[in-house]
């Protein structure tokens, strides 16, 4: 049986979803310090100017008890409104977007208050949108690296380390006479460009 370690994502990348579906077992790293620019709290979506970032804005505190850092989710700057705008703008026109708002609009009208329960309400919802049932835990200590299909490091947007079993292939992308294929975005772009076919993709 193998298993791929992961860090926990927001609306994470489609080589993180490729995992969910093809490992037996998914451990998500629920122990980790809390790292800057990672797919933790933002995703990349394409848009008409190219690749745009949407970021969750957190702050930090320490669970005394637990002797573990945690991470809130900020009500700073109207975030989940502009998130939903932003993701109308982008992709309206696409072939499935409103076949799947309303089980997304959820995720930018109602609150969370931490960010690790945040993405995996997201995760669950992915997973039955995309019809993949990953067997996954959560750590309960922290792994160091490297761990056996440690894929922490390898899947994160700036400098992603190299991973073998991932090699992105073209698929329709409402922007792509524009920019040609942008590879890697987050699942939603798959999802809302390939709708149930996304399955076969991954």
């Amino acid at each position: 049986m193998t298993t791929a370690l992961l860090s926990s994502t927001y609306f994470g990348p489609v080589q993180w979803y490729q995992k969910l579906c093809r490992y037996d077992r998914v451990l998500i790293e629920h122990c980790d310090a809390y790292q800057k620019q990672t797919y933790r709290n933002r995703c990349l979506i394409a848009t008409t100017q190219g690749v745009q970032a949407l970021t969750v804005p957190v702050v930090h505190s320490r669970d005394a008890q637990q002797d573990r850092e945690v991470i809130k989710i900020s009500d700073h700057g109207n975030w989940r409104h502009l998130h939903w705008q932003a993701l109308q703008t982008a992709y309206g026109d696409s072939p499935f977007f409103e076949y799947y708002e309303d089980d997304l609009r959820p995720f930018f009208t109602e609150r969370w208050e931490l960010l690790y329960d945040f993405n995996e309400a997201i995760r669950l919802k992915m997973c039955e949108l995309l019809d993949i049932h990953p067997v996954v835990s959560h750590t309960t200590q922290y792994h160091p690296s490297p761990a056996p299909n440690d894929f922490r490091d390898a899947i994160r947007p700036k400098h992603p380390l190299p991973d073998a079993h991932f090699e992105p292939r073209p698929y329709y992308q409402v922007y792509q006479q524009k920019h040609g294929f942008l590879p890697n975005l987050s699942i939603l772009d798959l999802l809302f460009n390939l709708g149930p076919e996304s399955i076969y993709y991954l």
